[in-house]
């Protein structure tokens, strides 16, 4: 086989160097994203403390005005900003499929921050549970990065992503008039993490629609929904980070939002249509390996337990609380 036919077969940044400019990008804003988590929890839990009133039914809309008076909680927005530009710079260079999961790398800072902030230490389980988070993440951008391909985003492709968007959205709504008085923390989590999925998704398709010089009606709806949707989903991670520990709610994005851009880019904006079926073998196994370990850490994380948080997960394997070496009793 020929140098020619290899490069044919593998596509990724062997025809595309500019992903080797991404994946840097990618991986500064993962950085800026797990400070930035810290930084709004701390603003979080100390409002709710001030106010003497918790937000796990929702944040009130005093309670949010509050947030912008915290400094810890200015700075982190201020962080989250600089990891928005990152992504969205690494899109510019890279497949959606590649730059989304990268993000996962901010999970292991978010938890060693949190660990030396609150003391609780990550056990035995949690430990293995975010192992398991990065190694399926990973596997995944490892396998597409040699077949990852961009193409032109259509007029179709487009007007399809906003109806699920819409959806989506509508079902969310649903589920929190429902969940809202139970202030369940993987409601929020996974609730932010679809949301931001379709934010990575909708940056993608609008900085691709510009670079063809389509800017239309339809991008500028697609800007506008992409606004709509930061909004939303910002409201959720707020949330979540006044029910559950900044690495958990990390924890859940960084494996739910990718999970919802990959599907998007392969069946969709089909990013990875030239790759072999083992590859997509590869992804299925590796997006269930970063589920598995997200599910594992929200049954063992050593805060949710010291705090008694009520979660709808049985923690371990008889439900009971966890010490701290990690062994149920």
């Amino acid at each position: 086989m020929t140098i020619d036919e290899v490069t044919n077969d593998v596509i990724g940044f062997f025809r595309d160097p500019a992903i080797l400019i991404g994946i840097p990008l990618a991986l500064m804003g993962a950085v800026f994203m797990s400070f930035g988590a810290q930084y709004q929890y701390r603003g979080v839990t100390k409002v709710e403390r001030l106010s003497g009133s918790s937000g796990k039914a929702g944040l009130s809309g005093r309670q949010l005005l509050s947030l912008l008076r915290r400094p810890s909680w200015v700075v982190g927005t201020g962080m989250l900003g600089l990891a928005i530009i990152c992504q969205l710079s690494a899109l510019a260079f890279a497949p959606l499929i590649i730059v989304q999961p990268i993000g996962a790398i901010s999970l292991v800072i978010t938890t060693l921050l949190n660990a030396r902030v609150s003391g609780h230490k990550p056990t035995r389980q949690s430990g293995i549970a975010i192992v398991e988070c990065l190694a399926g993440i990973l596997i995944f951008v490892t396998i597409a990065a040699f077949y990852a391909t961009e193409n032109p985003v259509t007029q179709r492709e487009t007007i399809i992503i906003l109806s699920l968007l819409g959806v989506v959205l509508l079902i969310l709504a649903g589920l929190w008039l429902w969940l809202r008085k139970r202030g369940q923390a993987l409601f929020y989590i996974v609730a932010s993490g679809v949301i931001y999925g379709f934010v990575a998704t909708l940056a993608k398709v609008a900085i691709e629609r510009i670079k063809a010089n389509d800017f239309d009606w339809l991008t500028i709806l697609c800007i506008v929904s992409l606004l709509a949707a930061v909004a939303i989903g910002a409201y959720f991670v707020q949330t979540a980070y006044a029910v559950g520990p900044p690495d958990l709610v990390i924890a859940g994005l960084t494996v739910i939002d990718p999970i919802v851009a990959v599907v998007i880019g392969l069946t969709i904006l089909q990013e990875a249509a030239n790759a072999p079926l083992w590859a997509f073998v590869g992804f299925a196994v590796a997006g269930a390996i970063a589920v598995t370990g997200v599910i594992t850490l929200a049954r063992h994380h050593p805060q949710l337990v010291a705090d008694s948080l009520e979660l709808p997960i049985q923690r371990g394997s008889d439900g009971d609380s966890e010490s701290d070496d990690g062994q149920t009793r």
